[in-house]
């Protein structure tokens, strides 16, 4: 299910997307995919990291940009 969000929301998730990349350079790669997981899954097992990344990854280029962390999220977190 895919919400709208408002103008408000989406900067607060981009601060959120911006924290977790700790490079700076638009992607949430898989070292920092671990990171964020650990924050807010942290009994995720590892064998799950990676099919959760390559799920979150839609046009596989081996990276999470916003608009996929956004579309992740919207699907995902939309009720908290």
């Amino acid at each position: 299910m895919s919400v709208q969000l408002s103008e408000a929301k989406i900067e607060e998730i981009k601060k959120d997307f911006s924290f977790f990349d700790r490079d700076g350079n638009g992607q949430i790669d898989l070292r920092e995919f671990i990171d964020l997981l650990t924050v807010i899954s942290p009994k995720t097992k590892a064998s799950h990291v990676e099919e959760g990344f390559k799920l979150i990854d839609s046009n596989n280029d081996g990276y999470i940009d916003f608009e996929e962390f956004l579309s992740w999220w919207q699907e995902c977190w939309w009720e908290y």
